[in-house]
């Protein structure tokens, strides 16, 4: 299936890509220029820090208007390649999940690589995410519904944490990751059909991968580092998005395989014309609209 025509007009009259070219501090600038819609300006945001293992990390805690006192929770993990997005390039985003989700949406400035390679990012989500079931009553969520949540890299951390609350028995409840990176399998058939997709290109996955991963050894990587590697029993329920013109798209696939086999609850979605990132075009492009909408229904639905 050819890329959606509402969405192929936006990407030639906003063309971007994903990529390493120019050293972090380029791609930052990059990514941080791309137009944003502001979104669901009736979500409150806080800005607050939690005391992490190298220091305070920024969080934005949101919270849509609701009759309800006590709300369930989400982390939410930004993509970027780990190496860029921030608390103000994802807030529309992370509106977009507390308004759908009805939930507190506690989205996390975690450390980014080349500067801070592996671990420091898992460091730091994992750090919030204990201290949101430890400190759910301080911002009005239950602690007993609480959800991961990210995209792309995001969705990484967000799947290590996902192992991480098992291994510790906190009461995870779900976790929603968007075309996720979980394998680093660069030999699925995904990463050769689209090597040269939209946004994100084979080039600059193995780009973002190497400043991510630093000194760590791939030939026997943690699952902290690739998640699919890890023991999957035992995890939470998990819905899966990935997009048809993405060469990350078999990855997810191919993790909601392993998850599944594991005896874990797992739903996936292609989205079969859409492109790495496409949460990004909801609101401006209906078959990206659609498709968050069903992510974000199985978000909400799981954390009733």
């Amino acid at each position: 299936m050819s890329v959606d025509d509402v969405l192929q007009k936006v990407l030639e009259a906003v063309p971007f890509q994903l990529t390493t070219d120019g050293g972090p501090q380029e791609a930052r600038r990059r990514f941080g220029e791309l137009p944003r819609t502001p979104l669901h300006p009736e979500v409150t945001a806080e800005d607050r820090s939690v005391d992490g293992p190298a220091g305070p990390i920024a969080v934005r805690v949101y919270r849509p208007p609701s009759d309800k006192t006590v709300l369930p929770a989400v982390v939410f993990i930004h993509g970027g390649g780990w190496s860029v997005g921030d608390l103000d390039t994802y807030d529309g985003t992370a509106r977009l999940h507390a308004a759908a989700a009805e939930a507190v949406v506690v989205s996390v400035d975690y450390r980014l690589a080349p500067e801070h390679p592996y671990p420091a990012a898992v460091e730091d989500v994992w750090a919030v995410t204990q201290w949101v079931f430890s400190h759910a009553g301080q911002i009005g969520a239950d602690p007993a519904r609480v959800a991961v949540a990210g995209d792309s890299a995001g969705g990484n951390l967000a799947a290590v944490v996902a192992q991480l609350a098992r291994d510790t028995g906190d009461p995870l409840r779900f976790q929603l990751l968007w075309y996720p990176s979980t394998t680093f399998d660069t030999a699925l058939p995904s990463f050769t059909e689209n090597a040269d997709a939209p946004i994100l290109s084979l080039a600059a996955c193995k780009g973002f991968t190497r400043w991510y991963v630093g000194d760590a050894d791939l030939a026997e990587p943690p699952a902290t580092l690739v998640p699919a590697r890890g023991d999957l029993s035992g995890l939470a329920a998990a819905y899966i998005a990935v997009a048809g013109h993405d060469p990350l798209r078999d990855d997810g696939i191919r993790y909601a395989e392993l998850l599944s086999a594991a005896g874990v609850a797992v739903e996936v979605h292609n989205a079969e014309s859409l492109v790495h990132g496409y949460i990004a075009y909801a609101g401006v492009v209906p078959a990206a609209t659609a498709s968050a909408e069903r992510g974000l229904g199985a978000l909400r639905a799981a954390l009733m």
